[in-house]
């Protein structure tokens, strides 16, 4: 792992006016030229003492179907992190154009919980610039730790992918094989989306990412309909897993295929475990129950 010069910002980022800039940066790219260099800057953000706010926590439980709890929930903490990953790749000195940016998979390690009453310290970074068949990827690692306390609790690695933009010196990958033909199992789980679901998942994310939010903003982005953010689809397909996952455990996502809204999403949950009854690991996978076209797949697993 790279060593990194963290900096230090004094509260969290707003996602609001990050977008803002990442749509002027993209504006002045486009006149002057694309960014000079294939490096990641090597620095990591970081902001101290983060506090919860308990009723954007009752929300987000509720919203995604999370029994009440004290334990911030996985999806949460991604949520809570998240400005700061943004924040990373809104420098000047990443390579890459934020705006675009498609989110291809998600792994986290809830190592112990984490309690709303904690005051919490956030780092993220940019790591592992490669290439991809369609362009250019890279992960962003998100790390929290209680303060005082240098034991990570949870760390995230999100993968993303800026379709179309290839970088000099980085190669692009041999084709991969084609993945087995989805075979749509008898699903467990029926979830009916509104058209309002992006805009309830931004009001407790705070990720008013426009291509979520309405059909009008979505088209201006050159999509047909607005989408469901891929973390409140994960984080919903995670806290269907249920309590059986305990309290530490490992999470992971892949995202195939968007899901517009309104819309249908049956889901499947299938369970591991060992001789004796205990959990090993539940498996999950999201599918249009029209076409039979996947969404996203995954695992839980223990730690």
């Amino acid at each position: 792992m790279t060593t990194v010069q963290p900096v230090i910002l004094g509260e969290m980022p707003s996602l609001s006016k990050l977008y803002v800039n990442a749509a002027a940066q993209a504006a002045r790219r486009r006149v002057l030229g694309s960014h000079d260099g294939s490096d990641l800057p090597e620095a990591s953000h970081e902001v101290r003492g983060v506090t919860p706010d308990v009723g954007n926590l009752t929300a987000f439980q509720h919203l995604i179907g999370e029994t009440a709890s004290d334990v911030l929930p996985a999806g949460f903490i991604h949520a809570l992190a998240f400005p700061l990953a943004i924040s990373v790749m809104n420098r000047d000195d990443f390579p890459l154009p934020l705006l675009g940016m498609i989110h291809l998979s998600n792994h986290v390690e809830q190592r112990s919980p984490v309690l709303f009453s904690e005051r919490l310290d956030i780092t993220a970074r940019v790591e592992n610039l490669r290439g991809h068949r369609s362009g250019t990827q890279l992960d962003v690692v998100a790390e929290v730790r209680v303060t005082g306390s240098p034991r990570i609790r949870w760390r995230g690695v999100s993968t993303y992918l800026a379709k179309g933009v290839f970088l000099p010196g980085i190669d692009k990958p041999s084709p991969v094989a084609s993945r087995s033909d989805f075979k749509v199992p008898d699903p467990t789980a029926l979830w009916q989306l509104g058209v309002d679901t992006g805009r309830a998942y931004a009001a407790v994310s705070g990720d008013f990412n426009p291509i979520h939010l309405s059909v009008l903003s979505a088209k201006a982005l050159g999509m047909r309909r607005s989408i469901a953010h891929g973390m409140y689809l994960a984080s919903r397909a995670l806290a269907d897993v249920g309590a059986v996952k305990g309290d530490s455990f490992s999470w992971h996502v892949d995202f195939e295929a968007p899901v517009f809204l309104p819309g249908r999403v049956a889901l499947d949950i299938s369970t591991v475990q060992l001789p004796g009854g205990t959990w090993q690991k539940s498996e999950f996978v999201a599918w249009n129950p029209r076409s039979g076209r996947r969404h996203f797949a995954g695992a839980v697993a223990a730690l």
